[in-house]
């Protein structure tokens, strides 16, 4: 069995370092969530460590989440006022929650850490499970570029100092628009490896997927800035509508 196939592996590579700078600026995702939660409830998936959730609950929305990985959710429930965010552990594919929620959301390129294709349809299915009628469920993600994986591996250098070597490598499988990162630093402890993989797709792919679990798309943006998408834009913020 594969590493990710656990869907708290993420979590426990990474919650000690998830809030350290380099993230993006949570607040206009926050406006535009809020814009379309009105009194919720909201749910997000892979809530993490609360960086959108906690400022999306300041403005008084209800927001739960589902997060896998329980290292992350201790970081949430830690911060000033995470402890009232209930989160349902579990598999985002499986959506692990009960209730009707006005919004679900999914930010941050995650929709792609499901690594297969039968488990990123099944978190579209399971989200229009828990949403009300006409219910938004909003996914943000890059666009891929071809150029990005024009080969089957790629390596680069990270940081190199006097104490330790980091460097990155990438395999990819364009077949199965997959590619699998491997982050190795070497210093006086030994070596480190943190894994990460993705699935990514098109946002004509995710549009059809969505279709198959009942949603249509309706409205789509470059950003959160509401920017209009273009053949040329490198992201985008989809909201999809049930019915």
């Amino acid at each position: 069995m594969s590493v990710f196939d656990d869907p708290g592996h993420f979590g426990r590579m990474w919650a000690d370092r998830y809030d350290l700078p380099g993230n993006p600026d949570p607040t206009t995702a926050v406006e535009f969530l809020a814009d379309l939660a009105g009194d919720g409830p909201a749910l997000e998936l892979a809530i993490g460590t609360g960086r959108v959730a906690l400022p999306l609950a300041a403005r008084g929305i209800a927001v739960a989440g589902v997060e896998a990985s329980p290292e992350m959710v201790a970081k949430l429930h830690a911060k000033p006022g995470g402890s009232d965010i209930p989160v349902a552990i579990g598999d985002m594919a499986d959506v692990p929650v009960t209730g009707t929620y006005r919004m679900a959301y999914l930010v941050f390129n995650t929709l792609f850490n499901l690594v297969r294709a039968e488990r990123q349809a099944d978190c579209f299915r399971n989200v229009a499970r828990v949403l009300e009628p006409g219910g938004a469920f909003v996914i943000e993600t890059f666009v891929p570029d071809p150029a990005d994986f024009d080969r089957d591996e790629q390596v680069q250098m990270r940081e190199v100092t006097e104490e330790s070597a980091t460097i990155r490598l990438h395999r990819y499988d364009r077949e199965a628009q997959t590619f699998l990162r491997q982050t190795i630093t070497f210093d006086g402890t030994g070596v480190q490896l943190h894994p990460f993989a993705m699935r990514y797709m098109w946002p004509d792919q995710i549009d059809e997927m969505a279709g198959g679990a009942g949603f249509r798309l309706a409205e789509r943006y470059a950003d959160w800035d509401r920017a209009p998408f273009g053949p040329d834009s490198t992201s985008h913020v989809s909201v999809y509508r049930l019915g």
